[in-house]
């Protein structure tokens, strides 16, 4: 399936695929490997929030900056 057919599409028919493609993922969940940098990047903010320095910010706020 190429980029065109897809555009074709109907919006019901692309979340129906997608839903497809990431259920197909879900059941080779143990073959997925993330990459070492990304449990550095969840160590490092778990740091952040344990030790009281990491700042949030509200939905609406981040909607606001985009």
């Amino acid at each position: 399936m190429n980029r065109m057919e897809i555009k074709k599409m109907s919006t019901v028919e692309r979340l129906q695929v997608m839903e497809a493609l990431w259920n197909s993922l879900l059941e080779e969940e143990s073959k997925i490997v993330s990459p070492e940098w990304h449990g550095n990047i969840l160590e490092e903010r778990k740091r952040k929030m344990e030790s009281g320095e990491a700042e949030f910010i509200s939905l609406e706020e981040l909607k606001k900056n985009r």
